[in-house]
């Protein structure tokens, strides 16, 4: 039960009889109209903005179509009242008993409550992480990582069909570098003293990755030359490094269902074949681009080059994908990793990226509507910086990662829930303090904190309830008399719980998994208030002594709360919890 959508559609239907009476002109687009909470709750239960937005092109006065709309509004049995505001907006109020049917629907659903058919089996692909096979992910990973995940599952509740993909970027210089590094850890295990020049990575977590190469060569590698070595110990070192990245997913929750290799673009044809296509289509030509101003990117020669025009495409300029030495660029097996995205079928594309990325943006859309012919969208999430402290003071650096603070060093400090929720308190593209002190706070200003205690109120109504012989199950909640809930802190929270359809609905067509954060803390808080009031006003507690039919109503109610704050804390890949310690 999407109530919202419920409601909409009843405004939309009101709309085509005006049509058919002749009261409004026909060929009227509606997809602008809108129905939603108003800003002020005085104001009423719902808001449309169908007679402003319809208006000019009906060439009538906003509270003129308003005023036809409320008198057509009022003959459906949900609307108690349809009242015109300001110049033309429509605020409705609906029937008390609209709420009940709102909670029985949450009951009768479960953990499907807020399902979506939006996404229609639309196939989305969503690759985030992708971090380096050179080490250990390290905090901002973590972040990416806990986005990713949580809108791959925001947009699979929505009604999307969605693969989660990570890209192996073992195909450039970084891996070369590995290679050397781990050979150093080899020459280490073998009891020589290892070399960490500057430039090779310096991190204990190569230390076993020596002591396994020496497991399996002896001492054979001490002295041969580097070309002997570089591509097997590249190919084992970074073996290695996948199964310590997804075993770090896995710490976080996080589970992949496809790794795509860069590597595995090289020497297939298909890095060729990406930059054939858009060869056929007219877009990539020889060329010298125009030295750019400021700062000179590192994909830029002032000589004869191999270009994409994907300035057709909305890019500030064409861009290189091969050099004049013959070799391809950064660009071109990224291209050609699209195109093979494309190639599966996947109707929208979808990249988290690090914010050090952004100038990746224009280029990759460019690309992705090139190769598609702008049949296949790509939506590129930028992931800022985190930045982590603990007793006031930056959180150190991790001596196992050698530079940096890895996932692993999060999640054990923090636990994988209280990590997941609070890397997404703040919105994807703005900067987020992570102090492991206030996450771990038991508090209001705790919104990890905040959610989870809702849920574990609930559950301890619910156990109370079942000690004093009352059936708690949804099945007999179902059946409760819901009309009971009358008080103003109560249909407050029924109101907070109808809107949970309509919020997956928004977050998913924004890609925003954040909203589900926002508004978790929002019907928690109305569950504590109306917890709260029941502390002055005992006719609010929600287990009534000696009044089994108004226990019911009202843990009814609650149990309803907990089954948004559940199946939103699944989406962000929480485990809700069930009593707070």
């Amino acid at each position: 039960m999407n109530l919202f959508a419920d409601i909409r559609g009843a405004v939309i239907a009101a709309l085509d009889t005006l049509i058919a009476e002749g009261q409004l002109p026909a060929g009227l687009d509606f997809a602008n109209v809108a129905v939603e909470p108003p800003r002020d709750a005085l104001h009423g239960d719902m808001a449309t903005n169908a007679a402003m937005v319809l208006a000019k092109p009906a060439g009538l006065k906003p509270r003129d179509i308003a005023e036809a709309l409320a008198a057509k509004l009022a003959a459906d049995p949900r609307i108690a009242a349809a009242e015109v505001a300001g110049p033309g907006f429509l605020n409705l109020r609906l029937e008390p008993g609209v709420w009940a049917e709102v909670l029985r629907a949450a009951l009768t659903a479960g953990p499907a409550f807020g399902r979506s058919t939006l996404g229609r089996g639309v196939r989305v692909n969503v690759e985030y992480v992708s971090a380096n096979p050179t080490g250990p992910m390290h905090v901002g990973h973590t972040r990416g990582a806990v986005f990713g995940d949580a809108l791959a599952a925001l947009l699979d509740f929505a009604g999307y069909d969605v693969t989660r993909e990570y890209y192996i970027n073992d195909g450039g210089a970084q891996v070369d570098v590995l290679a050397r590094s781990a050979y150093e850890r080899y020459r280490e295990a073998c009891g020589l003293e290892p070399e960490i020049r500057e430039g090779l990575y310096p991190g204990d977590y190569l230390i076993p990755v020596g002591e396994a190469l020496k497991e399996k060569y002896g001492t054979s590698l001490l002295d041969k030359p580097e070309e002997d070595w570089l591509a097997d110990i590249r190919t084992f070192a970074t073996d290695a490094m996948m199964d310590m990245i997804r075993a770090d997913l896995a710490l976080l929750g996080v589970k992949m269902n496809v790794f795509s290799s860069e590597k595995a673009l090289y020497g297939t044809g298909q890095i060729e074949a990406a930059l054939q296509r858009l060869e056929d289509l007219g877009l990539i030509y020889t060329g010298t681009l125009e030295p750019p101003k400021g700062k000179l990117p590192e994909d830029w020669e002032e000589r004869e080059q191999v270009l994409f025009r994907s300035t057709a495409f909305g890019d500030d300029v064409d861009r290189p994908v091969k050099k004049s030495d013959g070799s391809w660029t950064y660009f071109a097996p990224d291209i050609a990793y699209h195109w093979t995205k494309i190639a599966r079928g996947f109707d929208q594309l979808i990249d988290v990226f690090g914010a050090d990325h952004g100038g990746y943006v224009k280029r990759m859309k460019a690309a992705v509507a090139a190769l598609s012919e702008n049949k296949v969208s790509l939506d590129i999430k930028l992931i800022q910086l985190v930045k982590l402290f603990k007793n006031g003071e930056p959180f150190k650096m991790s001596k196992r990662a050698g530079t940096f603070v890895t996932l692993r060093d999060v999640v054990e400090q923090a636990g994988a829930g209280v990590t997941r929720f609070h890397m997404l308190t703040r919105k994807n593209d703005a900067p987020l303090d992570f102090d492991f002190d206030k996450v771990l706070e038991q508090s209001k200003d705790n919104p990890v904190f905040y959610v989870q205690y809702a849920h574990a109120r609930v559950a301890s109504v619910l156990r109370k309830a079942a000690e004093l012989g009352i059936d708690v199950s949804d099945a007999a909640l179902i059946g409760a008399d819901l009309s009971r809930n009358t008080h103003e802190a109560e249909l407050a929270l029924a109101k907070k719980i109808a809107e949970w359809p309509r919020q997956v609905e928004i977050a998913a067509r924004a890609n925003e998994p954040h909203r589900i954060a926002f508004f978790l803390y929002d019907i928690a808080s109305d569950l504590h208030a109306l917890w709260h009031r029941g502390n002055d006003e005992p006719g609010l507690r929600f287990v009534q002594d000696g009044d089994v039919a108004a226990t019911s109503a009202k843990i009814a109610q609650a149990r309803a709360c907990a089954v948004v704050i559940s199946a939103g804390l699944a989406i962000l890949g929480v485990t809700p919890a069930e009593e707070m310690r």
